[in-house]
């Protein structure tokens, strides 16, 4: 019963693009916008900060991980359309 779900399943996800830098650009830049966005919150400075960087290390790593949630929405979205 699980195993013909699945296979029924897997037979409906679309493909994904191959790694490339097209990719990569995405991804770096939906991260950097997201880093940019953790300026703007309220306390940004709240714990251990980064050297060289006005956020706090748990600020930077809940960014880097927004953006790279935002990126990979971005590529499949791009795909899905057939942009990319």
């Amino acid at each position: 019963m699980i195993t013909s779900t699945l296979l029924a399943t897997a037979a409906t996800v679309p493909a994904t693009p191959e790694w490339n830098p097209t990719v990569a650009i995405i991804i770096s830049v939906s991260c950097v916008v997201a880093l940019l966005f953790t300026l703007r919150i309220e306390q940004p400075q709240v714990g251990p900060r980064l050297p060289g960087l006005p956020v706090s290390i748990p600020a930077f790593i809940g960014a880097m991980a927004f953006g790279h949630i935002l990126g990979i929405g971005i590529v499949l979205g791009l795909t899905n359309i057939g942009r990319l």
